[in-house]
């Protein structure tokens, strides 16, 4: 199979849309030869900061000399992202090879299946990912979930070590509507016996239903603090908490760090899409938070960067696209009152709130600071680069979608974009 009729293949299936349950994933894996069984693996759950810890707990654990594996979502340009050797992604081919693995799998669990009961796409994506990580040999494997926990695809490992980086009101849809809902579905992933890791500041609700379930299934929470004790080189105060949680999870599985492995791990993870510098003169940042609590966490960094880049004519631009399920109106109330100027414009996922429908949004949260629609994100983010000026600051938030865009060479990648989960 080549990677475009892969890539083909996974998009269609999106058609379908999401269907929770662990039936046809377990089916899959039986299909495959159980896969999950052949790696260790450590299951990375929450609302925000998954992607960023994933890749930190894999990066200290690769610097102790272990085969690292790593499966993340979403993806910004391709969907082989999602599946890493080490440091790297997988080629296209080796991408297209393990679709086609998992593609032969689930026509096995597809047969006789009634339409609403066929594989969806996470489905798909998290059984090739499984059977690649298997394949590829590699001694454990950190797994991001999709959405919650409970039903979520990736729920079929034995994972030693569960990760909850944190709870916030998202996905109510699926999850539930409080804070103690959406903490109980997402911490089903703990496993007898195992280790919870928590993430610092842990919403008092979420922390009551964690030491519940810990203790029914004699698991050992570990809190980690908010401190790295180490020099992070990914930007923003959020990722010095994302890598002091990886800290304390790679502690939890190794028992034991080598401590100049671990600064080693912290200066050289970098993640694509959160505070990813794309430009100087202005400094050009591309951050996909995508819901309030993430917001709130750019907005804490942000004027601790631009201090130190930022000179007195430069002006701080943020260049803003969010999509219709989202609570736009808080998340531009928070973002607002640090910039100078809001460009407003929309992703090209037919989610996208429209950019007048978001000056309105701006408008009734009553900030005093000036907005621009840009129908275009290429186009949105130049102009954001022209109004912030040489000495300035930019940076584009509110959509993985837009950060796809906006990484993305669309002339040639067509197709291609961030995916819904």
């Amino acid at each position: 199979m080549k990677p475009q009729e892969a890539e083909q293949r996974v998009l269609a299936l999106e058609l379908f849309g999401m269907r929770f349950g662990l039936d046809r994933m377990r089916r899959l894996m039986t299909a495959l030869g159980h896969p999950e069984r052949q790696f260790k693996s450590i299951h990375v759950v929450g609302t925000n900061g998954k992607s960023s810890t994933a890749r930190m707990i894999a990066a200290i654990l690769a610097r102790h000399g272990h085969k690292v594996g790593t499966y993340l979502s979403p993806h910004l340009v391709s969907y082989n992202e999602r599946i890493r050797i080490g440091d790297g992604d997988l080629t296209p081919q080796q991408f297209a090879d393990a679709i086609e693995r998992a593609l032969r799998a689930a026509q096995q669990v597809d047969h006789g299946a009634p339409q609403d009961d066929h594989v969806t796409q996470f489905e798909l994506l998290t059984a090739a990912g499984y059977s690649e990580l298997a394949r590829q040999g590699v001694e454990v494997a950190v797994i991001e979930a999709g959405l919650g926990g409970r039903y979520d695809a990736t729920n079929v490992i034995p994972s030693s070590v569960q990760v909850l980086t944190g709870v916030g009101l998202e996905h109510t849809r699926w999850l539930g509507s409080t804070i103690t809902a959406i903490a109980r579905e997402k911490l089903e992933v703990v496993q007898p016996g195992a280790t919870l890791v928590l993430g610092p500041d842990m919403h008092a609700e979420a922390l009551a239903v964690a030491l519940e379930i810990a203790a029914e299934r004699g698991a050992t929470i570990v809190q980690a603090d908010s401190d790295p004790h180490a020099a992070v080189g990914a930007l923003g105060a959020f990722q010095r908490r994302n890598f002091a949680v990886a800290r304390a999870a790679a502690q939890a599985y190794l028992g034991e760090l080598d401590e100049q492995a671990v600064v080693a791990a912290a200066a050289d993870v970098r993640v694509p899409g959160r505070m990813q510098i794309v430009g100087t003169e202005p400094l050009t940042l591309l951050d996909g938070a995508h819901n309030a609590d993430g917001i709130v966490a750019l907005a804490e960094s942000l004027p601790e960067i631009s201090r130190s880049t930022r000179t007195a004519e430069g002006k701080l631009v943020a260049v803003v696209s969010i999509l219709d399920d989202k609570n736009a109106s808080d998340m531009l109330s928070v973002i607002a009152p640090i910039c100078d100027v809001i460009v407003l414009t929309a992703s090209q996922s037919s989610r996208a709130l429209p950019p007048p429908t978001l000056l309105s949004l701006l408008q009734q949260t009553g900030t005093e600071v000036a907005a621009e629609v840009v129908s275009t994100p290429h186009a949105a983010l130049e102009r954001a680069r022209q109004l912030a000026g040489p000495g300035g600051v930019v940076v584009a938030t509110g959509s993985i979608y837009l950060i796809a865009d906006l990484v993305s060479d669309l002339a040639t990648t067509g197709a291609r974009r961030a995916s819904m989960l």
